[in-house]
C-alpha cells in the first residue's frame, strides 16, 4: 500500500499511475533533490582540496672532517634529517588544512659565499630559511633575508653575540647559545656542590668563546675557577699522530701542575685534545664541558617526556639516533608548522606575528612547551647534560628560580642583554 504522506502532495496524482511511471517519476524527483542538496555535500577530502605550499629553505655548510673519535664525526645529513622529519610532521596536520610544506636544501663548503644560494632560495619563494652556518654567515644571511622581509631560523650557530650586539629582528634561534649550555652545566655542578673548577681550553677562537662562557657561568652561579691552562694546537693528523701510549703519557703530565679541584672543565670545540682528557687526568676527577659530561639541546639517548616517540620516528627515517643539530632543525621547521596550524593560514605575515606573540608555544619532547624570548628571539629550552651513553640530568636544576620562567636562568636574561631589536 502506498504511503501518501511520504509521497507528498506534489506526487498525489501519481498514486493511481502504473508502477513503472511512479518509479520513473520518483527517480527524477530523487535526481532533482540530489542536485538541490549539492551545497550541503560532505567536505572534500584532503586530497581534493587545493593545497597551499609553504616553502622552507635550509642553508648549511658541511665538510666531513676528522675528529679524535670516529664516533664524533657528524653524519652527512646532520640537521637535514631533523628538518625532513619535521616536514613530515607538519604535513600530517597540514594535509587536513590545505597546507603543504616543502624543504629546499642547499649545502655549501665552509668558506663558500652564501649570498647567491640564499637569494635563490628567497626568489624561489622561501620566506623562512633554516641555517646551520658560522656566526658571520648567519648574520650575513639575516641581513640579506631582511631585504625581502624573510625570516632566518638559526639552528646551528651558538655564539652569544648573535643574541646580543649582533641580534636581528628577523633572526630567531632554535640553537641554544653557548651561555645557555654552560649555565646548564654550571647549575648541575653547583647542585652537586662541586664548586672548584680547573679549566683547560684550546687555542682556537671557538675554544676561547666556550671558555669565556664557562667563566661567566662560574661568576653567575658562584663556582670558582682555581686554575686555567691552554692546550696549544701544534698541528698534525689528530687521529693518527697521537697513539694511545703517547697520549697516556702526555695528558697526565700536562695536567700535573693543576691545584686541587672538584671538576676539570674542558673547552675544546675544535676537537684537538678534549676527547683524550677523561680517564687520563693526573688526579681522579670528573671531566665536563666539551668532553665528559657535555651540555646540549638534545641527546641520542633521550627518551623522557615522549622522547622515545620522536627518536623512533627519526631512526625509521634516518637510520640513526637524533643529535642536537637534528633537534634544532626539527624545532625550527615545527615552529613554522605549529604557527601555520594554529593560525589556519599560509600567510607569512600572520604566521610571523603569531610566532612572535605571547600565545605561541611549541612542544619539543623536553618536558614543557617552549617559547621565544621577545628581547633576542632565543628559544627558551632545557639543556640536557649527557655522557656518550646516557642523559645524566637536565637544567634548569631544582632550586634555580626565576620571576618569569626558570628557563630564563639559562643564558642572557632580559636585564643582561645588549640586544636592541629595534635598531
Amino acid at each position: 500500500m502506498l504511503n501518501l504522506d511520504r509521497l507528498g502532495r506534489g506526487l498525489l496524482p501519481l498514486a493511481l499511475a502504473p508502477l513503472t511511471a511512479v518509479a520513473l517519476t520518483l527517480s527524477a524527483a530523487a535526481q532533482g533533490s540530489s542536485q538541490e542538496a549539492k551545497p550541503a555535500a560532505p567536505a572534500a577530502s584532503p586530497a581534493e582540496k587545493k593545497m597551499q605550499t609553504i616553502r622552507i629553505g635550509y642553508l648549511r655548510s658541511y665538510e666531513r672532517t676528522l675528529a679524535l673519535s670516529v664516533l664524533d664525526i657528524p653524519p652527512e645529513d646532520i640537521g637535514i634529517a631533523g628538518a625532513k622529519v619535521a616536514i613530515s610532521d607538519n604535513d600530517t596536520t597540514g594535509s587536513f588544512m590545505g597546507q603543504d610544506f616543502m624543504l629546499d636544501v642547499v649545502t655549501l663548503k665552509p668558506g663558500d659565499d652564501i649570498a647567491a644560494p640564499l637569494r635563490k632560495l628567497l626568489d624561489d619563494g622561501a620566506h623562512y630559511v633554516v641555517t646551520d652556518l658560522s656566526a658571520d654567515d648567519t648574520l650575513k644571511a639575516a641581513d640579506l633575508a631582511a631585504e625581502k622581509g624573510a625570516i632566518i631560523f638559526n639552528a646551528g650557530a651558538e655564539d652569544d653575540r648573535l643574541r646580543n650586539d649582533d641580534c636581528r629582528n628577523n633572526m630567531l634561534h632554535t640553537a641554544p647559545s653557548r651561555s645557555m649550555l654552560t649555565d646548564g652545566l654550571a647549575q648541575y655542578l653547583m647542585w652537586k656542590q662541586w664548586r672548584n673548577w680547573a679549566l683547560v681550553e684550546g687555542s682556537h677562537e671557538k675554544d676561547k668563546l666556550f671558555a669565556e662562557a664557562l667563566k661567566r657561568s662560574a661568576t653567575k652561579f658562584g663556582g670558582k675557577i682555581v686554575a686555567e691552562k691552554v692546550f696549544e694546537d701544534r698541528g698534525g693528523a689528530r687521529a693518527t699522530d697521537s697513539g694511545q701510549a703517547l697520549v697516556q703519557r702526555q695528558i697526565p703530565v700536562f695536567l700535573q701542575d693543576l691545584p686541587d679541584h672538584d671538576v676539570l672543565l674542558v673547552a675544546d670545540e675544535s676537537e684537538v685534545f678534549g676527547t683524550y682528557i677523561p680517564w687520563r687526568t693526573w688526579i681522579p676527577r670528573p671531566v665536563a664541558g666539551t668532553a665528559g659530561l657535555v651540555p646540549g639541546s638534545w641527546h641520542p639517548a633521550s627518551e623522557q617526556w615522549g622522547g622515545a616517540q620522536i627518536q623512533n620516528r627519526f631512526e625509521d627515517a634516518a637510520g640513526r639516533r637524533m643529535e642536537s643539530k637534528d633537534m634544532q632543525a626539527w624545532t625550527a621547521v615545527r615552529t613554522i608548522g605549529e604557527a601555520a596550524s594554529r593560525t589556519n593560514s599560509t600567510d607569512p605575515e600572520k604566521i610571523d606575528a603569531f610566532i612572535r606573540s605571547k600565545d605561541f608555544t611549541v612542544a619539543a619532547f623536553k618536558g614543557q612547551r617552549l617559547t621565544f624570548r621577545d628581547w633576542d628571539w632565543q628559544l627558551r629550552q632545557p639543556v640536557l647534560l649527557g655522557t656518550e651513553d646516557s642523559v645524566v640530568s637536565a637544567s634548569p636544576q631544582e632550586g634555580f628560580l626565576h620571576q618569569v620562567s626558570e628557563l630564563d636562568t639559562l643564558g642572557f636574561d632580559r636585564p643582561e642583554t645588549t640586544c636592541q631589536l629595534d635598531k
